[in-house]
């Protein structure tokens, strides 16, 4: 079975493949760039753009981390990351994702636009004032991610009445992607939850809506699983974990490198300070937070709204904006290292490219 190409908006991305945003840091310029340019979707976190570039925030860091959020979510880093994945991938559609329990929501929307980026996704949480943010950029295609009938009916009411507007694609995500779940912890392991359960219900309430593609994520690792996906009714994937095993994923090689290692057993879920399970692999790190023995928290960022600039991190045991970056820069002690639950399978670095043909033709490519 070939995969028809995915329009999201007015844009049509070749290969309906889109690569999840992982932040901080893990998909910025040139994995986002490299998915566009092999036609797929590539996507960039906004998560953590201070750290870029030094330069940006060499006078507004307090020991090297950007200090409060204008800089952690900085304009100019978000705005290099954007030029560069350009050079990369020319005209080709490109997204960027934007997690709604950031603060600083709507400004990093408007510095989207602004830069120039296509697509934006958003997830954590109910998006349900997003066009707002978009007015003047009428064609920046709109991707909330739901993980329920009720969540999807609530954002297309919403942007109904209030901007006469449907979303332009939907990401489905269910409990077994990297990184923040919209699950409680026990939903996570029920059957009713899994992603193959969700998407007919969810179909079945864009019909009263619509006619825009549902995207399928969470677990998605090859091209057996993109076709059952199809086969339930998905238009495209969103697969994140498997794009850390290539050449071009902006990861240090330390992160590369534990996610090589992991074993199954490995990747589990955590306690995070914005609120939702989290899944990652079972590192140093997580040991000295188990004994109550990791990294002073001292919230210089101010990253999320559900932390209460620093709260829930001392509650938990971690600055989740410290922790993600020191695994972006590869500091395999103090770094949480985000995967989805099929990780372990992860056993090679490959370039983008020949990812992109097992992907669309299968493993033999």
């Amino acid at each position: 079975m070939s995969l028809h190409a995915l329009k999201i908006g007015k844009y049509t991305i070749e290969h309906p493949i889109v690569q999840g945003g992982m932040g901080l840091g893990i998909s910025w310029d040139r994995l986002a760039g490299t998915v566009s340019l092999e036609g797929g979707l590539g996507v960039i976190s906004s998560v953590g753009t201070g750290y870029y570039d030094e330069r940006h925030y060499s006078k507004k860091n307090i020991n090297t981390r950007p200090f409060e959020t204008e800089n952690f979510y900085s304009k100019e880093g978000l705005n290099a990351i954007v030029r560069n994945a350009r050079k990369i991938c020319g005209s080709k559609p490109l997204g960027m994702n934007i997690l709604y329990a950031i603060n600083d929501y709507e400004r990093v929307i408007k510095d989207s636009c602004e830069a120039g980026v296509d697509v934006i996704i958003t997830g954590a949480g109910l998006p349900t004032n997003m066009p707002e943010f978009t007015a003047n950029y009428p064609d920046v295609a709109l991707v909330p991610i739901v993980s329920s009938a009720k969540a999807l009916k609530i954002i297309c009411k919403r942007w109904t009445q209030r901007y006469n507007r449907l979303p332009d694609a939907i990401v489905v995500e269910g409990p077994l992607s990297g990184g923040h779940q919209g699950f409680t912890y026990e939903q996570c392991s029920q059957e009713e939850y899994q992603l193959e359960n969700l998407i007919e219900p969810i179909l079945e309430e864009m019909k009263a809506w619509g006619d825009f593609p549902l995207i399928a994520a969470g677990g998605v690792w090859d091209h057996n699983d993109i076709l059952k996906m199809f086969a339930l009714g998905a238009r495209g994937v969103q697969m994140g974990t498997r794009f850390i095993g290539t050449h071009e994923c902006d990861a240090d090689k330390n992160f590369k490198e534990v996610l090589l290692k992991a074993q199954k057993e490995d990747i589990q879920l955590f306690k995070s300070p914005v609120g939702y399970p989290a899944r990652g692999v079972k590192t140093n790190l997580i040991d000295m937070v188990e004994k109550r023995e990791g990294p002073a928290i001292r919230c210089i960022s101010n990253c999320v709204s559900p932390c209460h600039r620093g709260q829930e991190a001392k509650a938990v045991g971690y600055c989740i904006a410290d922790r993600l970056s020191d695994a972006y820069m590869g500091k395999v002690e103090t770094g949480l290292f985000f995967t989805g639950a099929n990780g372990y399978k992860l056993n090679e670095i490959i370039s983008v490219k020949e990812l992109m043909a097992k992907l669309v033709h299968g493993e033999t490519h």
